[in-house]
């Protein structure tokens, strides 16, 4: 929060299910208030220009600009708000150039509501640090706030290359998959398949249920869980 009110976030989400999400998950984030959505560039303007904005929650992909263009015209014409990019592009460059734009965040689709939240309540102490610093500890520390924790390890004996794999083979499967189907698909053993598509369901990524009409004990089959952004 600055000055006793909420941080107030334009969210600007070309499509209307993913920008309802993101206004969602705004709200429920202590100390941040959304005060707008917006599809377009040309809209986000126009928003700007009569409301009071603090952070733009911006989706680099709109149908008019790209967003990083749009960041570019923002500064150029005096608007000083903050943007966390959106985006499923994963182009370091495209990182870089944000940085001198006032990006001081990137989320990568998709995300959910944790990782989100994590990011803005970053960026909230981030912004209250405030006075002069007693040197460059101080400083460091500062900037420290707004980078994300290092991600948590793997379970022993899984790979993150493998994981990537077993992750994208199930994406495709609209129907779901057993422990054999991803063995075949990645060319790994079923146990260690078993392994990979336990640790998703574990951690939120996907569903298991059992396939009936088969003899003896049903196998069971992995779904992946679409994460809502």
């Amino acid at each position: 929060m600055t000055d006793g009110r909420p941080i107030r976030v334009l969210v600007v989400e070309d499509d209307p299910v993913a920008a309802d999400a993101h206004e969602l998950y705004v709200g429920r984030v202590p100390g941040f208030t959304a005060v707008a959505k917006a599809r377009t560039g040309a809209e986000a303007r126009r928003v700007l220009d009569r409301t009071e904005v603090d952070l733009l929650l911006l989706d680099l992909h709109l149908p008019d600009v790209h967003g990083l263009q749009f960041a570019r015209s923002l500064r150029a014409s005096g608007h000083h708000a903050d943007v966390i990019a959106v985006t499923s592009a994963r182009d370091l460059a495209m990182v870089r150039e944000g940085v001198s734009l006032g990006v001081v965040q990137y989320v990568l689709k998709p995300f959910t509501f944790a990782t989100l939240r994590d990011r803005l309540v970053r960026y909230a102490e981030f912004r209250a640090a405030a006075g002069e610093a007693s040197g460059q500890d101080e400083v460091d520390r500062a900037l420290a706030v707004l980078r994300a924790p290092a991600p948590a390890a793997l379970p022993k004996g899984l790979s993150g290359p493998t994981l990537e794999r077993v992750t994208g083979v199930l994406r495709q499967a609209a129907g779901g998959l057993t422990a054999a189907g991803v063995a075949e698909s990645v060319g790994i053993s079923r146990i260690t398949a078993r392994r990979y598509l336990e640790h998703l369901v574990d951690t939120g990524r996907a569903a298991r249920s059992p396939l009936y009409g088969q003899v003896g004990r049903p196998e069971l089959v992995y779904r992946w869980v679409p994460q809502r952004h």
